[in-house]
């Protein structure tokens, strides 16, 4: 099929057909401010929980999206643990002899996204956190329609279950790539215990500042 000068046609994109621009591409920006992009980005992923404030994990910039165990929680509560978010202290806890004494995760990790200008920015900060369940990154609309997208991004993004949002100039977000349902996931090691301590401090600290909805 003919295309228009300066403009090239591919039909690998997610969703079907898509038309790619052959020539410079355009500046990336994001159209809004990260937070509010992960809160509008999280339901659109089946994601249910809190978005928390923005933190560094492992020198990644990652929203955690988060709820509460009530029934943990509770018992936590009764018993006096608090969260906590010691690395050193944590790892013991996978340890044989402390498994069966240590506390159960007080909260469900509904997933880790990542808001970037550029797919190799987001797939740096996440594909470390789908080894441990589902991640996806939000991109501004003008960083997927270029055959770099097409051709590097979206085949790694499904090989590693990444999830993918676009979101255009107006803020307005759309599933572009679903998380994978099968995946190879590495279980609750000390290092995704350690991740849930800190979700569950940080949590907490949104619940007492009043911030969940």
């Amino acid at each position: 099929m003919a295309v228009p000068p300066g403009q090239t046609a591919t039909t690998s994109g997610s969703n079907g057909v898509r038309s790619i621009s052959g020539r410079v591409g355009p500046t990336l920006e994001l159209p809004a401010d990260p937070a509010d992009l992960a809160k509008r980005s999280a339901p659109l992923l089946g994601w249910q929980g809190t978005v928390l404030p923005q933190t560094t994990l492992f020198g990644r910039r990652v929203f955690v999206v988060a709820r509460l165990r009530p029934e943990v929680h509770a018992e936590r509560i009764a018993t006096g643990l608090r969260p906590v978010t010691d690395r050193a202290t944590v790892a013991t806890w996978t340890w044989p002899e402390f498994s069966k004494v240590a506390p159960m995760p007080a909260v469900h990790i509904a997933g880790v996204l990542a808001v970037a200008r550029h797919w190799r920015t987001g797939m740096a900060a996440t594909v470390p956190f789908a080894r441990y369940g589902e991640a996806a990154m939000v991109l501004p609309t003008s960083a997927t329609v270029s055959h770099d997208y097409v051709d590097n991004c979206l085949p790694r993004a499904r090989m590693y279950g990444l999830g993918i949002v676009a979101a255009d100039e107006n803020a307005k977000v759309d599933l572009d790539l679903n998380c994978a349902d099968e995946r190879l996931e590495l279980g609750d090691d000390e290092v995704w215990r350690w991740v849930h301590e800190v979700a569950y401090e940080r949590l907490l600290a949104c619940e007492a500042a009043g911030s969940i909805a």
